[in-house]
């Protein structure tokens, strides 16, 4: 099973909000999910995000893949690769 390390959209129509979540790849964009480790909001000035240091860590140390704009969001907040 390959786990990816995702943006699931929420919010209202042309407001968007995301959570960081941790899904199989199989799944939708915004359907199930393994668990949620953060937010993103980027209507925020600056743009808003929180993500749970240490579950990001244990997931990527057991080997999920976070899409290209997670990576620059974990990047953001210091947890690297």
């Amino acid at each position: 099973m390959a786990v990816k390390m995702r943006l699931k959209r929420m919010g209202k129509k042309k407001s968007p909000y995301y959570r960081v979540v941790v899904a199989d790849s199989r799944s939708p964009r915004d359907g199930r999910f393994i668990e949620e480790i953060g937010t993103y909001d980027p209507n925020q000035e600056p743009s808003q995000v929180k993500i749970d240091a240490d579950a990001a860590k244990k997931w990527l140390n057991n080997g999920a893949q976070p899409t290209e704009t997670v990576a620059k969001l974990l990047a953001k907040v210091g947890i690297e690769k």
